[in-house]
């Protein structure tokens, strides 16, 4: 039996017992709102492109921030052989933190507003060659991060960035064009900031713009803000911007955009497995794009191999 929840209503679909009895059962969780185009049309791709011969699918739709966590916990206790995220960083987080540890694998269909995870990953954009990436059966074991426990898979960060990543969560639209329209208005406003840092017992002072912390290499829509990170390496990249002049800011959101912000005078990186961070106050970070209040103390970890995922044949490095 295949399941779609679609907004308040509940369509039932009876498939072949013989392919229900021979392939895995795999649960696509669907957040309508993410990004900016419709999601009408993906549980007709998810017929059309998923094998039913290896994996019979049930098709749900998310009706509110934390559902595709419960809808994925739903999943495991229902013994599901894999799990599709279907939407941005934020809704992969959500199911993400569900299958870490379990051994039960995640596929990711990108449709966010900027889908860095994905990008990493080097799962296409298109929603179609994303859901055939699932066919291929094709699995890696990537590291996650974790904050005061909270676990993060793309970025997560503290300064001016998750300033932004608050504006943005408030604004009416998505979109590249919004993000950059947060962007600039909050670049006026915000001041750079002191941190005490431990990282791996390394013990750093450092007044910055931003300090992210980087399981992946970049944010979304390409813009690399630790290029040479690994989901493979059990590190995280800790990359810190100083503070910099609007005369400036072109050339560093040019190397943002071409893979070499570990290039600017601006910027440091630093690579650890455990970060301790004390800032001035408690205040507003991000995890995987998704703006929250955290304290004024920090503690950043990685967590090696804890999450598994479906990633395209071919070898490139991740």
């Amino acid at each position: 039996m295949r399941q779609i929840i679609r907004k308040n209503y509940v369509f039932l679909h009876f498939q072949n017992e013989t392919i229900m009895s021979t392939a895995q059962h795999i649960t696509v969780i669907i957040n309508p709102i993410s990004g900016t185009g419709s999601k009408e049309r993906i549980p007709a791709l998810v017929e059309k492109c998923i094998d039913p011969g290896h994996n019979a699918t049930t098709v749900v739709f998310t009706q509110s921030p934390g559902h595709a966590t419960e809808l994925a916990r739903e999943a495991l206790s229902r013994g599901d052989d894999g799990v599709v995220a279907v939407g941005g960083d934020g809704t992969v987080n959500e199911v993400a933190r569900v299958l870490r540890g379990t051994g039960v694998p995640l596929a990711v269909v990108p449709c966010g507003s900027g889908n860095g995870l994905a990008r990493h990953l080097h799962i296409p954009i298109n929603v179609e060659k994303a859901l055939a990436v699932i066919n291929d059966g094709n699995i890696e074991t990537v590291d996650c991060g974790t904050v005061n426990g909270l676990p993060f898979f793309c970025t997560c960060g503290v300064g001016f960035d998750a300033q932004v990543s608050y504006k943005f969560a408030n604004e009416d639209t998505r979109g590249l064009v919004t993000y950059i329209r947060a962007t600039l208005g909050e670049y006026f406003r915000y001041k750079a900031q002191d941190y005490a840092i431990s990282i791996d017992n390394q013990q750093l002072r450092e007044r910055a713009f931003v300090i992210a912390f980087c399981n992946a290499a970049q944010y979304g829509n390409n813009a690399f803000m630790a290029p040479r990170a690994s989901m493979k390496d059990g590190m995280i990249d800790m990359t810190v911007i100083h503070s910099f002049n609007l005369g400036e800011a072109a050339l560093l959101s040019a190397r943002l955009f071409t893979s070499s912000i570990d290039h600017d005078r601006h910027v440091t990186i630093y690579r650890g497995r455990d970060i301790y961070i004390e800032r001035e106050k408690d205040d507003v970070m991000h995890l995987d794009g998704e703006p929250m209040m955290m304290p004024r103390l920090l503690h950043i970890e990685c967590q090696p191999a804890a999450l598994r995922v479906f990633v395209p044949k071919g070898g490139k490095s991740i």
